[in-house]
């Protein structure tokens, strides 16, 4: 049993049929037991203190493995591992274990140095992550804190492991890195909750993050890779930080963003970080599977065809990959709008997450899925800049977009303070205006806000640089798009209407049946739709069907934040 085990850890996916499907069905996996994860949360625990206190324990881990780990991530090491394992004479795999023993070393000592400060100081950090929690409150998030300061030395060691994984092609090894992940933080949940409270949440994490790094050894041990201690080349070091470096304080701008948003969600009613975060990760799924999902398509064409001065190329895939974003997150926006209660109950809705969780939980996913769009093609649009070798643009653009997040924050809470007039508005749009808490929605629009300026820069840089005087039809599909989003928002509304006396809602299978069946309904009326414009997207996607599209080859993300 156990040798047949390893062999599977240890098998090789030439085949590109082989690694796309088992890429895509490990990802789903992970998305689904992501979802459950927080829906055991909400059942077991609910919003509150304790919850909060969880959620904002990871605020630190989180900043650390953006901030430090990701320095030595799979996309800035796999460059430098393929060109010394393509060196000639045979010294090819020697000087490739030279450089990720050089990495593991100086990875491990400033890491394990960094968060070893950080334990010692979170007395002192910990009211200030949470300025509005009391004293056991602070307590509880320094040691919950200091447990999970563990999940970012981990991860990040078992990302630079993952470098080999990928580069032998074991993607199905790597696949497995985010399940296992989620298993320990169930298991944090069922097991260990339930005797160490709030402090067991962090050891699942502790947990989670151990096995995504355990189940990459094997592979690694095959290679002969295994990395060990040595005397460190600063100068390698340098090397790597340096093209690593931009990319790393694009993505701690965005963490101390969303730091910020948490910091001020502690000052508001209880409960209120973990709807904000339960909102968030709902609407991160799409974010996902679109915007991710094309984003690191795209990513090897577009550095191949810039590389070879192809511009012709680079320009057609990031048009056509904006179009299929566009196609793709429209209807997805006025799905979840229309469906957002039926969505989080399903998702979340269980004996402590009440139906005004509910409704908070689902309003502020709303405001928050308007920027699907933007959020998708940002992510397009950097990686287009990564592939010219262009990092510093990205870098400013995402450092103003993060700092107008915070600001638009405070404006909000401020109109909303002074002004309640105007949280009227978003409570009677939003449907919530009998539901405590409502002045947590400042934190979901500073957010839709900042991602939408985020956009607009990038994407004025990006035509000005590559797009210019050429008619790329994007405004086109959006138009297309945008009539068939309203189509299918409509007919689903409609459908909702009709199903409310047909279906038991009183039951989950019931909320479940009448989501699906109007969003289905919606979604076929918006092909139709499409159709009769004679939408190419549509046409390209059916194409692709029937080219047997899981052919293409892909390339696996790294885990983006713990």
């Amino acid at each position: 049993m156990v040798s047949k085990l390893l062999k599977l850890l240890n098998k090789e996916f030439h085949g590109v049929n082989e690694a796309a499907l088992l890429l895509g069905l490990f990802t789903f996996v992970s998305q689904l037991l992501g979802l459950y994860r927080d829906r055991m949360l909400a059942h077991m625990i609910g919003p509150g203190p304790t919850l909060d206190v969880y959620y904002a324990a990871f605020r630190i881990p989180d900043f650390l493995y953006v901030s430090v780990a990701s320095l030595a991530s799979i996309t800035v090491l796999m460059p430098f591992m393929m060109s010394r394992l393509n060196f000639k004479n045979g010294e090819g795999k020697l000087i490739a274990q030279r450089f990720i023993n050089n990495v593991f070393s100086a990875y491990m000592i400033f890491m394990v140095f960094i968060c070893a400060i950080i334990f010692i100081l979170m007395p002192y950090i910990a009211p200030h992550i949470a300025p509005g929690f009391n004293g056991d409150q602070v307590n509880m998030l320094v040691t919950t804190s200091r447990l999970m300061l563990l999940s970012p030395v981990l991860i990040g060691l078992s990302n630079l492991l993952g470098t080999i994984t990928q580069i032998f092609k074991n993607f199905f090894v790597f696949s497995l890195s985010p399940i296992f992940y989620n298993l320990g933080i169930l298991a944090g949940i069922f097991f260990f909750y339930p005797i160490f409270g709030v402090y067991g949440l962090a050891l699942g994490v502790a947990l989670g993050a151990m096995l995504h790094l355990l189940i990459q050894i094997p592979v690694v041990i095959k290679h002969e890779f295994f990395p060990s201690f040595t005397k460190i080349d600063w100068v390698e070091i340098y090397s790597v930080v340096k093209v690593s470096l931009p990319r790393t304080l694009t993505l701690s701008f965005g963490s101390i963003a969303f730091l910020s948003l948490v910091a001020i969600a502690s000052t508001m009613k209880s409960g209120s970080i973990s709807l904000f975060n339960f909102a968030f990760n709902l609407q991160s799924v799409p974010v996902g599977i679109i915007g991710i999902s094309y984003s690191v398509a795209a990513f090897p064409v577009l550095v191949k065809s810039f590389s070879n001065k192809d511009m012709n190329t680079f320009i057609s895939h990031v048009v056509g990959a904006s179009k299929q974003i566009i196609f793709w997150t429209m209807p997805v926006i006025a799905l979840f709008i229309v469906l957002r209660a039926q969505i989080v109950r399903v998702a979340l809705g269980t004996n402590t997450f009440s139906w005004s969780d509910t409704r908070l939980t689902a309003a502020a996913g709303a405001l928050f899925i308007v920027s699907l769009v933007t959020q998708s093609l940002v992510l397009l649009f950097v990686r287009g800049y990564y592939a010219t070798g262009n990092t510093r643009k990205p870098l400013f653009v995402n450092l103003f977009s993060s700092v107008s997040i915070i600001v638009f924050a405070l404006f909000f809470i401020y109109i909303f303070k002074v002004y309640p007039n105007t949280l009227d508005v978003f409570e009677n749009l939003m449907r919530v205006h009998d539901v405590p808490g409502t002045i947590m929605f400042a934190l979901p629009i500073a957010y839709t806000l900042g991602s939408i300026l985020n956009f607009f820069l990038i994407f004025y840089l990006f035509k000005k640089d590559f797009l210019n005087n050429i008619d790329c039809g994007i405004l086109k599909v959006f138009f297309q798009s945008l009539l068939a989003s309203v189509s299918v928002g409509f007919v689903s509304y409609f459908m909702l209407n009709i199903l409310d006396d047909l279906l038991p809602l009183d039951t989950g299978m019931g909320i479940f049946l009448q989501g699906f069946v109007s969003g289905v309904a919606g979604i076929c009326v918006g092909v139709l739709v499409l159709y009769l414009f004679k939408n190419q997207e549509l046409f390209d996607i059916y194409k692709a069907l029937q080219k047997k599209f899981w052919r293409s080859a892909m390339v696996a993300p790294e885990q983006g934040k713990l």
